[in-house]
């Protein structure tokens, strides 16, 4: 068995954004794609103000996202423009909070600190 058998997880960020809506406010059309998402148990979830961060199985984490896609039609959007950024390690398993550590724990090594 390999590394590709074995770590099957991805990291995902997705912005799902419905075009041409009555107004300039989307949080309710992301509301109800949280909802898609809370729903399916088999992947994790952080929403961030700027996107969601989807972490499971590539073809679960793919599966939902469709099901978000949806979701602003179904409210009324004609147009939904969906941005997909996976990334795929197979060489060993990573997390979500994985990643933001391994930052972390490098940010004295001659990084500029931002604030928080």
């Amino acid at each position: 068995m390999t590394a590709k058998d074995t770590v099957t997880g991805v990291i995902a960020e997705v912005s799902i954004v419905p075009i041409g809506t009555a107004g300039t406010s989307l949080s309710s059309y992301v509301a109800a794609c949280l909802a898609v998402l809370e729903s399916d148990k088999s992947v994790r979830h952080l929403l961030t103000p700027m996107g969601t961060i989807i972490e499971g199985r590539l073809n679960d984490v793919l599966k939902v996202i469709m099901k978000m896609h949806e979701v602003p039609f179904a409210a009324g959007a004609a147009r939904v423009v969906t941005t997909i950024k996976i990334d795929d390690r197979r060489d060993r398993a990573a997390t979500m909070e994985g990643k933001v550590k391994s930052v972390l724990a490098k940010r004295g090594t001659g990084a500029r600190k931002g604030r928080t």
